[in-house]
């Protein structure tokens, strides 16, 4: 068993890669695509590849977000 702390310590990491793969996943969203930010940033060759991306960024988030949410209800308990 791991101690509290660092517990804690992937609770606050897990939580960061969340709302950073979370971004992402929005910034390589298919409907950016169609509005004028995304047809500005689809002139570029590097927003091309990261948004070929979106799909991939999916399975880190939702993994992220599952061992997020185990290490959350097993050292925080249940919300409710």
């Amino acid at each position: 068993m791991i101690s509290t702390l660092t517990a804690m310590r992937v609770l606050f990491s897990l939580g960061i890669v969340n709302l950073v793969t979370g971004l992402l996943v929005f910034f390589s969203c298919r409907c950016l695509g169609g509005s004028w930010l995304g047809k500005y940033l689809m002139k570029y060759r590097w927003y091309q590849r990261y948004y070929k991306l979106h799909c991939y960024i999916w399975w880190i988030f939702w993994a992220s977000v599952v061992v997020h949410a185990i290490f959350a209800i097993i050292y925080v308990g249940w919300p409710f």
